[in-house]
């Protein structure tokens, strides 16, 4: 008599990465990840109570495995090295592992809250707080989330053509490290005492 396969919901987790970045994030059900491991899908339920679970712990995976980019990208206490360190990760993940990278920004997993998604935020968080002066400058976190999101986006669906973006992320980065020092001299002249 065949004894049952031993699973663990680590393996279960990267089973279903590697699904994901092969292409099959739509497919993500207990079934396709137990038949890629061998076993049934009523295996899975003791580790895993539906396909909302699995997800979770899907995206929860794939951002630890940004975070771990992120964090070594932002070690420098340079304030342009880091903001640039850190949006070339971030870009950089988006081209290699862009299956992964949009399994965590659909809003099917937006839903829950995950220690390495608020780490990962806080990331990108301090890189553009270091260049505004401005602690826990959020404004500045979105705006450069958005942009890098945006270009990620339409450099991975062909949008720029064949020409490229000539130079666009250059310009852009520049762009948002100007401005956010910028904003750092005025507030740093407002606090001066008048003479």
């Amino acid at each position: 008599m065949a004894h049952p396969k031993l699973l663990s919901s680590e393996e279960i987790v990267r089973t279903a990465v590697r699904l994901v970045e092969d292409g099959d994030a739509d497919g993500l059900w207990l079934r396709a990840v137990a038949a890629a491991l061998g076993v049934r899908a009523p295996s899975l339920y003791r580790y895993f109570a539906d396909k909302e679970a699995l997800e979770v712990a899907v995206a929860e995976a794939i951002l630890g495995i940004m975070l771990v980019k992120f964090r070594t990208a932002s070690a420098t206490t340079e304030p342009d090295a880091k903001f640039r360190r850190v949006a070339d990760a971030y870009l950089r993940f988006a081209r290699e592992r862009f299956p992964l990278y949009a399994f965590v920004v659909q809003d099917r997993v937006s839903r829950y809250q995950s220690a390495a998604g608020k780490a990962l935020w806080n990331v990108l968080l301090d890189a553009a707080s270091g260049v505004s002066g401005q602690p826990d400058d959020t404004a500045a976190a979105v705006a450069t989330w958005s942009f890098l999101h945006g270009y990620a986006t339409l450099e991975h669906s062909g949008a720029f053509g064949k020409s490229g973006p000539k130079g666009g992320l250059e310009r852009g980065i520049d762009a948002f490290l100007s401005n956010f020092r910028s904003g750092a001299d005025i507030r740093q002249q407002r606090r001066r005492p008048l003479t």
